[in-house]
């Protein structure tokens, strides 16, 4: 068994305007938190250099064990995505309604599970309301505008129009604002990224995803026994698609450190669904029989916005002969949380899709910070488990063209 020492963690986040330092933060308070339920010690300290990360000391499992963590950071793309203001976003709804409803990955994705689906449509409903909603404020202001001018013997419509279109876009602007409540703008930005190119990356995100690949590259140069590349939702995607390149250019030293992929909460269907994602499926087809990597993969069906307990490879269609990876299993919510837990957790869905990265008081085979930081590689942790049994492999995507 190979004892791991020194540790490189790369964390790529999912579709996240925020600064990284969010990611430092939530894991200081739920390793500290997962400490006092499991019996370990865990200390964190800041990471030397421009890049951004932290740094753990930990004793877990009778080892001492260090790692350096770096977030592998993208979000000035996704700010970048967010900007345009009212008029882009309501472009965006339509245009994004249409791509995955013409290019029938909609229908598909409907098939495989439905609880991502209707948190795709909830952006959707959620802005039509919006505009419904100021539309009737408008209209009635309007209508009170218009009585006013009457009674002063002016035309009502010099007044009416006016004041509806001014107070419905108030009304629009003041739910903008306020969506760091509602999720709605937010959650509408993240699934037009990826319909944008009809599932193909933008340029600016190819030559990030590059820099990622040489980032992981150096490492495995460094002494450290083990680097884990970790994705979270769209950062999944992302993570196959680094690793993917990483070793299709021959940088993964024989006789280097253990090489490990963690996916948690991936929405890879959103992406891969979808005609011109060649690239992602191709990389995808690619890193599932590789022999450099361990990849595991983690969801649960209690996690709303996942495609909970679906192989990206085989539901994407294009699981090649000899498929190794990726090991699905559930992080169960239902059982690694007590009921008074989930009770809390159960209708915050933005909060359980980031429970993969927080502590469970009830945690199984699945925890986060022994995975991160305990002392062993993600391959032994996890040597001889069996995947979920209610995994599906079913081939789903209407898409399964792939790059040459």
């Amino acid at each position: 068994m190979r004892q791991v020492r020194k540790r490189r963690v790369f964390y790529i986040p999912g579709f996240d305007p925020i600064h990284p330092r969010r990611y430092r933060e939530l894991y200081r308070k739920e390793a500290a938190a997962q400490a006092g339920i499991s019996g370990f010690d865990l200390t964190l300290s800041p990471m030397q250099g421009r890049r951004f990360g932290w740094c753990t000391r930990a004793r877990i499992e009778g080892a001492e064990v260090e790692a350096e963590f770096e977030v592998l950071v993208w979000s000035d793309i996704v700010r970048a995505q967010m900007q345009g203001g009212l008029v882009a976003t309501y472009a965006q709804l339509v245009r994004t309604a249409w791509t995955y409803i013409s290019t029938g990955a909609l229908r598909r994705l409907m098939r495989l599970r439905k609880g991502p689906v209707i948190a795709a449509f909830y952006p959707v409903a959620a802005l039509l309301l919006q505009l419904a909603l100021a539309l009737g404020i408008g209209a009635l202001l309007g209508a009170g505008a218009a009585s006013l001018a009457g009674l002063v013997g002016l035309p009502g419509g010099l007044a009416r129009w006016p004041v509806w279109l001014a107070s419905a876009w108030a009304v629009l602007e003041w739910f903008r604002r306020h969506d760091n409540r509602l999720f709605a703008h937010y959650l509408m930005h993240d699934y037009a990224f990826a319909a944008r190119r009809n599932g193909a990356n933008p340029d600016a995100l190819e030559h990030r995803l590059d820099g990622f690949a040489d980032r992981l590259a150096e490492a495995l140069c460094s002494d450290a026994d083990e680097v884990l590349l970790v994705g979270h939702s769209s950062g999944a995607h992302l993570g196959v698609s680094v690793l993917a390149r990483l070793i299709r250019s021959g940088r993964v030293p024989e006789g280097g450190p253990a090489l490990g992929f963690l996916s948690l909460g991936q929405v890879v269907p959103m992406m891969s669904f979808l005609p011109r994602a060649e690239g992602l499926r191709s990389d995808l087809a690619y890193l599932s029989t590789r022999e450099e990597i361990a990849w595991v993969d983690v969801t649960a069906p209690g996690d709303g916005c996942a495609f909970a307990l679906c192989d990206p490879v085989a539901v994407s269609g294009v699981a090649p002969e000899g498929q190794r990876w990726p090991l699905v299993i559930s992080a169960a919510f239902t059982q690694t949380l007590s009921p008074a837990r989930w009770r809390e957790l159960r209708w915050r869905f933005f909060r359980l899709h980031f429970q993969y990265l927080c502590a469970f008081d009830r945690p199984g085979d699945y925890d986060y910070f022994r995975v991160t930081a305990g002392p062993l590689t993600l391959a032994e942790r996890f040597a001889g488990r069996a995947p979920s049994r209610q995994v599906i492999r079913a081939a789903t995507s209407p898409h399964v063209t792939v790059a040459a």
